[in-house]
């Protein structure tokens, strides 16, 4: 497939399969993230009839983030492509609002306060905003490919 073809790609998905792919993302970062929060704490002290009390404890924080993080990717690019498809745009504008969707949902049920949903939809609506008004990349394309081998051919050796 050409390249050129390949930066296209991503808009023959449906905004289904991009939300089910934004929350599928989030659940593996959360659980990774999960992993790490549990390791920073001390393990549990030990407890009659609880097997492993140090790996219920990790498995549980792997859930609880992997869950989270799954709600708020989910919620963000469903928004997101909610918007998108009745705008018929695809600007930063689509993203702060996901954003806001996002945190004011998931953060502010789980802060159980209206303010912790109001700064916590802020926050993910500026930071989207900031990334999309930016380029929404990470790298500069110059246009030149670079492949692990060598196009040119060698010169002969008489």
């Amino acid at each position: 497939m050409d390249p050129a073809e390949l930066r296209y790609l991503e808009d023959e998905d449906t905004p289904l399969m991009k939300t089910i792919k934004g929350a599928t993302s989030g659940l593996v970062a959360g659980t990774i993230w999960g992993t790490i929060v549990a390791t920073w704490q001390d393990v549990p002290r030990v407890e009659r009839r609880v097997a492993l009390p140090g790996l219920i404890r990790t498995l549980k924080m792997m859930g609880n983030h992997g869950i989270t993080f799954a709600a708020i990717g989910g919620v963000y690019i469903g928004v997101e492509q909610l918007l998108q498809n009745y705008r018929m745009k695809r600007d930063f504008i689509n993203g702060a609002v996901g954003g806001f969707a996002a945190g004011a949902t998931v953060v502010g049920y789980k802060g159980k306060s209206i303010a912790t949903a109001l700064s916590a939809g802020a926050a993910l609506a500026a930071t989207s905003a900031f990334i999309d008004v930016g380029g929404q990349t990470t790298r500069i394309d110059n246009g030149k490919e670079y492949y692990p081998y060598t196009t040119k051919k060698r010169a002969s050796a008489d």
